[in-house]
């Protein structure tokens, strides 16, 4: 009879403990799905993987010493918007010469062709990406979002360096800007200033 019980009782505590485990396993994979996005920007950040640079706001080149006077590196510039972004995005200038160590400043034009005010965000994507961590941007308007009014148009600058630990086999890097509508996220909370972020 005892026997009988404690079967009848092993499935229960069986099924129970099954539960307890597949709980702690699903919390276990939210948590690990939650971590996995800072934890691939951080590991793309180091490693310039998938051609996303660091952010270098703060890393300002030295003087001619840190120029390389023989070797210039043309940079090209590419953008893009995504579908739902009623903005006209271009460069003002396709592509420079630059000798690594020298700062340079380019522009980008933007035109928003809606009839109301739209806040964008830039994201940025260098190839190839081997020397993704080599250009660095000192001021770029892909740091912040923008907003910019209805039927108004604007230049945002860019100002950036190639450092000069480059590999030597490469000659040319493509920065490609990919341009999205986030005004809905944005809820129109940015600032009178962030219009004069151009």
């Amino acid at each position: 009879m005892s026997e009988a019980k404690q079967q009848n009782r092993s499935p229960s505590q069986e099924s129970r403990r099954l539960l307890i485990i597949l709980g702690l396993v699903v919390l276990g994979m939210f948590g690990f799905a939650f971590a996995l996005v800072p934890l691939y920007d951080v590991f793309c950040d180091i490693t310039g993987l998938n051609g996303k640079p660091a952010n270098e706001a703060s890393a300002v080149p030295l003087a001619t010493d840190a120029t390389e006077q023989d070797r210039e590196i043309t940079v090209q510039f590419l953008t893009s918007t995504t579908s739902g972004m009623p903005w006209d995005f271009k460069p003002v200038v396709n592509s420079v010469t630059v000798v690594p160590g020298e700062s340079r400043t380019i522009e980008f034009y933007v035109k928003n062709r809606s009839n109301r005010t739209i806040v964008g965000q830039a994201i940025p994507s260098i190839s190839p990406s081997q020397g993704a961590a080599h250009l660095k941007k000192i001021e770029c308007f892909c740091f912040n979002q923008q907003q910019l009014e209805a039927n108004s148009d604007a230049k945002m600058p860019l100002v950036f360096y190639v450092d000069k630990n480059l590999p030597k086999n490469i000659n040319t890097l493509t920065l490609s800007y990919t341009l999205y509508n986030v005004t809905e996220t944005a809820g129109l909370t940015a600032s009178v200033d962030s219009k004069q972020n151009y």
